[in-house]
């Protein structure tokens, strides 16, 4: 059984179906899946249903009408902390990308490992600027809340310490920090919905991968290793958030997704 993207890209919902098995597939149908949201729409005018003109849900429907930031203030305590401002020549994004799949197959790990790893901060890595009202209100990437003033460019969320409760922070989208050309999924999170095609230690396929919702596929190297799975893209991916899904696929079929370490 294969789970194919949704015709209609914008409200393909193949990411979310990402860990399906073999099992739940043989008992799923996606009727519409090959049509786009406005021809699903005019059947439902030419059927007189109610929803036919029902506007499209918008953020996470099972929380009801409140915005997600307000949902988590209701339900986590706000807890001061400071933000950190990392400068731009504290990561250096260079391209490792050779081309061909064969090039990666008897790669160190040390060097998947660097090309994967997400930069390591600390307080002395930059300068206090601010505080936040707690860490876990925040994202990777994130650029909205962050409510401090005086900086040339918008600051963006480089990293989160929940233990410490510490924001680090870079100043504009092309903070280098911000982008990765890589990520690793441990073994024990990697997950095949093909399992005829599943990568042994050693092997390598190119797929298109994507790391969030609603996220373009980008081309991308699986990298197979005994301790998990590497990810390898052509081009920089920004704000890859650990604990997050990739996923893969190849000829619009999801082949499989991990959880990112």
């Amino acid at each position: 059984y294969r789970l194919l993207a949704g015709a209609d890209t914008n409200k393909d919902q193949s990411y979310f179906l990402c860990q399906l098995n073999q099992y739940q597939l043989s008992k799923a149908l996606f009727p519409i899946g090959h049509l786009q949201k406005a021809q699903v729409r005019e059947i439902a005018r030419n059927l007189n249903l109610v929803t036919a003109e029902k506007k499209d849900s918008q953020g996470l429907c099972f929380i009801g009408k409140v915005r997600l930031p307000e949902f988590l203030q209701q339900q986590l305590q706000p807890r001061k902390g400071k933000v950190f401002l990392i400068p731009e020549d504290f990561c250096r994004l260079e391209n490792p990308f050779h081309g061909d799949a064969q090039d990666w197959k008897n790669a160190e790990e040390h060097l998947l490992q660097s090309i994967t790893a997400a930069p390591q901060f600390t307080t002395e890595s930059g300068k206090w600027i601010g505080e936040h009202n707690g860490a876990h209100f925040y994202t990777i990437g994130q650029r909205k809340g962050l409510n401090i003033g005086g900086m040339k460019e918008p600051l963006f969320v480089l990293a989160t310490d929940t233990h410490q409760n510490i924001l680090y922070t870079g100043m504009g989208e092309n903070h280098p920090c911000l982008y990765r050309y890589g990520l690793f999924i441990s073994a024990k999170d990697v997950h095949w919905i093909r399992s005829d095609m599943k990568l042994q230690p050693g092997q390598t396929m190119r797929v298109q991968a994507r790391i969030r919702y609603r996220q373009p596929l980008a081309d991308a190297i699986l990298v197979m290793r005994e301790s998990g799975l590497y990810i390898l893209f052509h081009n920089p991916q920004k704000a890859i958030a650990p604990g997050q899904f990739a996923s893969w696929y190849q000829s619009s079929e999801c082949m499989g997704s991990g959880i990112i370490s």
